[in-house]
């Protein structure tokens, strides 16, 4: 094994920025704590009653001995700073109430209180006026919406009764991009500890792996056999649901075979299947360099296709997030997607008009929806905007649309709407959620340990025009696909290669 490969001074280096990562991380804890962050905490609960088990005596003198109500009195300092690194305004509060701090001090009763703050900071006095929210009842006090520099911080003394010392004491309240925590420091009045544990221990930890990364890398003999790099041009056409995973496949193959220039053009399943057919039939010189994608077997009347079998896909039907509608029974969805149901009210979801949103007639999510889920073609379109009835005689609002990523954005757009999608690119999209079907969830996980029986999903299909040649970049490229590489793409899409044990299992059977 060559030591000084740049493998392993790579890994070397990885090591050497992640211990330099972590010391920065060190600085930065302790120099440049949270970005808004409130801290408090109590510096002083006596009693100055002589009523108040605190398990110790008390000694009073004048004033607290002849002042009515007295006899079960405490005295509280609350300190509240801004110990973050940014400063905090009047609008970082995000209460809804005109005061931005609430301090509930349990079992006891608010008598008075005092605010005081540090030299150079007189400015803060004029924030605290029963107009801008001070006040107090009860065991309550509520505290203004006090803009802070970064360091400044003022004290409430509070006067209280009915209670012992040491009853809880919280400070309620809330930050845009920050947060009110308690804090201590180690002697009166110093800042608090910025180094917290948690921070390191994440040091250490972080510190650990990236060296042992560093040298499992460097001790392992990690010779791959080389994949049989080809030159030349490729175009990936078909569908638009698997274009992310075959866009970055393009690129690792690019990164790792000079000479090679691989082109994603999707546009939908069928298209791309009629679109390698008629450049088939059109070259002189055998299968040309085109592969195009589909979500489900090709259509019938193409012969000449060759299929390889790439993975396996899984697909969610979404509806907007208005809907509070979560689980359909597929005779629900198979109503709906005959126009019979109008209104989502129907289904026990609200008095809200149904809107179809579908994909073209090209697309392989569409047909596998048809022939997976409804087990019959959809309705006629009856809308070009997916809002107004092009067609009055329509039961339903249904439109078409040309990819994926325009039936979310209209989806999560628009109250009512239903649609569907490749589960992957549904996840996590902002404004819509995923049903189940007849309680089945879509998952590629349940589906590889074998518990899932849900039924919107398909094998992705990889088409040439006939057999590629074996040096040809067309075939390199299938088989880059179907090897590790390609594999963990495939899986960190959210797809099920074909090539792993029970991927084999599954494409094979369906």
């Amino acid at each position: 094994m060559e030591w000084l490969s740049a493998e392993n001074i790579v890994a070397v280096g990885t090591a050497v920025i992640g211990v330099v990562a972590s010391a920065v991380m060190v600085w930065y804890e302790r120099r440049v704590p949270r970005r808004k962050r409130i801290g408090y905490r109590v510096q002083m609960d006596n009693p100055i009653g002589d009523d108040v088990r605190s398990g110790r005596a008390n000694v009073r003198l004048g004033l607290f001995d002849e002042t009515p109500g007295m006899m079960d009195a405490t005295l509280v300092l609350l300190r509240i700073e801004n110990d973050g690194s940014q400063s905090i305004a009047g609008d970082d509060y995000t209460s809804r109430e005109r005061h931005g701090l609430t301090a509930v001090f349990t079992d006891r009763t608010i008598r008075g209180v005092s605010v005081t703050q540090p030299p150079g900071t007189d400015h803060l006095m004029d924030h605290f006026t029963p107009a801008a929210g001070l006040s107090y009842e009860n065991g309550v006090l509520r505290i203004p919406r006090v803009p802070l520099n970064r360091g400044e911080h003022f004290k409430l003394l509070v006067l209280l009764s009915g209670g012992d010392v040491g009853r809880e004491i919280r400070l309620i309240g809330g930050l845009r991009d920050g947060e009110v925590s308690p804090n201590r420091s180690t002697t009166p009045d110093d800042q608090p500890p910025l180094f917290s544990r948690a921070a390191r221990l994440i040091t250490v930890l972080l510190t650990a792996c990236v060296v042992t990364l560093a040298l499992i890398v460097v001790l392992r003999d990690d010779s791959r056999p080389p994949i049989g790099c080809e030159k030349g041009t490729l175009t990936v056409t078909g569908s638009t649901a698997f274009a992310p995973v075959m866009s970055e496949l393009a690129k690792k193959y690019e990164q790792d075979c000079e000479g090679a220039d691989i082109v994603v053009d999707a546009h939908g399943s069928t298209a791309g299947v009629r679109e390698l057919g008629e450049a088939g039939a059109k070259s002189a010189k055998g299968a040309p360099p085109v592969v195009a994608l589909s979500d489900g077997p090709k259509p019938s009347g193409f012969p000449q296709l060759r299929e390889n079998r790439v993975a396996v896909s899984v697909f969610a039907l979404v509806v907007n997030d208005d809907l509070p509608v979560r689980n359909l029974s597929l005779a629900d969805v198979r109503r709906l997607y005959r126009g019979e149901i109008k209104n989502w009210k129907q289904l026990g979801g609200p008095d809200r008009q149904v809107f179809l949103v579908s994909r073209d007639a090209n697309s392989g999510t569409r047909q596998v929806f048809q022939r997976r889920v409804l087990g019959r073609g959809e309705i006629a379109n009856s809308s070009l905007d997916c809002v107004h009835k092009d067609d009055v005689t329509a039961p339903v609002v249904r439109c078409e649309l040309d990819s994926t990523e325009q039936v979310l954005s209209t989806v999560a757009g628009l109250p009512g709407a239903i649609g569907y999608s490749e589960l992957n690119l549904a996840t996590g999209y902002k404004g819509l959620h995923q049903l189940t079907l007849d309680g089945h969830t879509a998952s590629v996980e349940d589906l590889e340990h074998g518990t899932s029986s849900y039924p919107y999903r398909e094998i992705e299909y990889a088409y040439t025009y006939g057999q590629p040649p074996a040096d040809s970049l067309a075939s390199s490229f299938l088989t880059y696909i179907s090897r590790g590489n390609g594999q963990d793409v495939i899986r960190t899409h959210g797809h099920l290669p074909c090539g792993t044990p029970v991927g084999l299992k599954i494409c094979g059977t369906n």
